[in-house]
């Protein structure tokens, strides 16, 4: 259990915080880029959690919870011990995936991020785990890292661009690239 009797401890305040096994790293670590761009998904998820009906938004609050698991997952080097995501959170997401895809027509162009404001927030949550995504392929490229985090954020960002769509055909439809439309 998490227990947080104070929150400014100054432990940082030189460039630096600790790991979930005590050691400690620049904040500028690659390891630290990772869990903060995790974290901003996570705030993103939050923004988007505002305009979600009660489906979607336990959807994404159970989203939420495993981003968490996730940053503990980073928090502690190698790929052992600690609290591990697992490839069953993976495939909850497919789960819903395939569920939310089921009712949506075929794709025939690239979709532009907007449509409604909740798809547009989507879209935004959906950016912010590719970024995270990238960033934990970068640290996995230097460090040891659970592979099932890279395929949870993979899945994740897909998850939330058939949410935006979903979200979208409720309100209209997708917003389609229109290739040259603008010249």
């Amino acid at each position: 259990m998490v227990k947080l009797d104070v929150i400014t401890t100054r432990g940082g305040d030189k460039g630096e915080t600790s790991l979930g096994d005590g050691t400690r790293l620049r904040k500028d670590a690659a390891r630290i880029e990772a869990i903060g761009a995790v974290d901003e998904a996570n705030a993103a998820l939050g923004l988007l959690r505002l305009q979600l009906a009660e489906g979607e938004d336990a959807m994404i609050a159970r989203m939420q919870n495993d981003l968490f698991d996730v940053g503990a997952d980073l928090c502690m080097p190698g790929t052992e011990g600690g609290l591990r995501v697992t490839d069953e959170q993976c495939l909850r997401l497919e789960s819903e995936i395939k569920e939310m895809d089921a009712d949506l027509p075929p794709l025939t162009s690239f979709v532009l991020p907007g449509g409604s404001e909740a798809a547009a927030r989507a879209h935004l949550a959906r950016t912010a785990a590719r970024r995270a995504e990238r960033a934990v392929v970068a640290l996995a490229a230097v460090e040891p890292v659970n592979p099932a985090v890279v395929r949870y954020l993979n899945r994740a960002s897909d998850h939330l661009f058939v949410l935006s769509r979903s979200l979208n055909w409720g309100a209209g439809g997708d917003v389609l690239w229109v290739p040259g439309g603008q010249r």
